[in-house]
């Protein structure tokens, strides 16, 4: 065992919560851990169970409606690091997944999944009406492994997933090559009593089919609090301006809050922007500019609203560090981007930057 996962599993609660807070910082982090350390502190503990390091738990581990998965490759590494050996071979047409356990070395677990139906009784894409999925077109032969991975797990050594049983893909999730998930919400983790104030309030919000258990929503404190005063006091839009200083300056742009309009779960920009919308242009004193630019929260839209909408997507996966926009928006949309409307572009966009709040 490496010192590292000594360190890890002997670890107390508060040194946890402290590497969770300064851990949900990291940009490099997938998108339901951003700025949000009980998610962080959710998979550290689950990997204290599984024994694995806390980075390991954080990439391999996702929460899909409620529900716990875990990728192809960590089932395949709890599995190994139960003693157990684990064969898997496979094209994009079928592939086959083998277990023998450690205590029982004459008998070998085995499952073949094939994309399309037959008459040999194996599972397919084809019957679990998947062939019509982007990621199945694109990486039929990493679907069938990673099937095959955790079906045989199942059966063969139940007892090392520990409630791990399905990958993020048979769960619903839409993933990538690797299967993690592309646009899955992971859900609030702890239930928050009514009244009770969350120090660790993550952005939750509803943006397109996402949408968010009321009970366990919590507002940030703090963007919330902006966005009450922006509904209360703005007059123009130059008073949103300064909240949107105030809210950028605070690093909450991006927070979860209640919308003082709507009364629903929304994230912190978008309301603002919604509410400039809506007020007037400030007209100073005596006609001298008082340097406010008009449009800033809200820009008029380009002449070619695609390429805005494009341009604005890039501009945030670069700024987020997002490596290959260009097929994280192909496995969200189904499409290339060249081929989807503006208003989809913005809907992802808008989902991506509550996902990094």
């Amino acid at each position: 065992m490496s010192t590292e996962l000594v360190q890890f599993q002997s670890a107390s609660l508060p040194d946890m919560v402290r590497y969770a807070e300064h851990l949900a910082n990291a940009n490099l982090l997938p998108g339901q851990y951003r700025k949000q350390p009980a998610n962080v502190l959710y998979a550290m503990e689950y990997g204290r169970t599984l024994g694995i390091t806390p980075v390991a738990a954080i990439t391999g581990i996702h929460v899909i409606e409620g529900k716990p998965s875990a990728s192809a490759a960590l089932i395949s590494g709890l599995v190994r690091q139960a003693g157990h050996k684990l064969r898997v071979r496979g094209n994009g047409l079928a592939a086959t997944a083998q277990i023998v356990r450690s205590d029982d070395p004459d008998f070998t677990y085995e499952v073949t999944w094939e994309l399309k139906a037959n008459t040999n009784g194996n599972p397919n894409a084809q019957d679990a009406g998947l062939m019509n999925k982007d990621v199945w077109k694109k990486y039929p032969a990493a679907m069938l492994k990673a099937r095959a991975i955790s079906a045989v797990a199942r059966d063969a050594c139940e007892e090392v997933l520990f409630g791990l049983h399905y990958t993020p893909e048979e769960l619903g999730a839409n993933v990538g090559a690797e299967g993690e998930p592309m646009d899955a919400e992971v859900q609030q983790l702890r239930r928050v009593p009514a009244g009770e104030a969350d120090p660790w309030a993550a952005s939750a919000h509803q943006q397109g089919t996402v949408v968010v258990d009321p009970d366990c929503f919590v507002p940030h404190p703090e963007g919330q609090a902006i966005a009450d005063a922006a509904a209360e006091n703005a007059k123009d839009k130059a008073d949103i301006k300064k909240q949107w200083t105030k809210a950028a300056q605070a690093e909450v742009i991006n927070s979860g809050i209640t919308a003082p309009d709507t009364k629903k779960p929304d994230v912190l920009g978008t309301y603002l922007t919604r509410l400039a919308a809506t007020l007037p242009d400030r007209v100073p004193a005596g006609g001298e500019d008082d340097g406010v630019v008009d449009g800033e929260i809200v820009p008029d839209p380009p002449q070619d609203e695609h390429a805005g909408a494009v341009a604005e997507l890039r501009a945030f996966a670069t700024e987020v560090g997002i490596d290959d926009i260009d097929r994280d928006a192909y496995g969200a949309l189904g499409a290339p981007l060249a081929d989807v409307s503006a208003d989809a572009i913005r809907g992802l966009l808008a989902q991506l930057r509550g996902q990094a709040a």
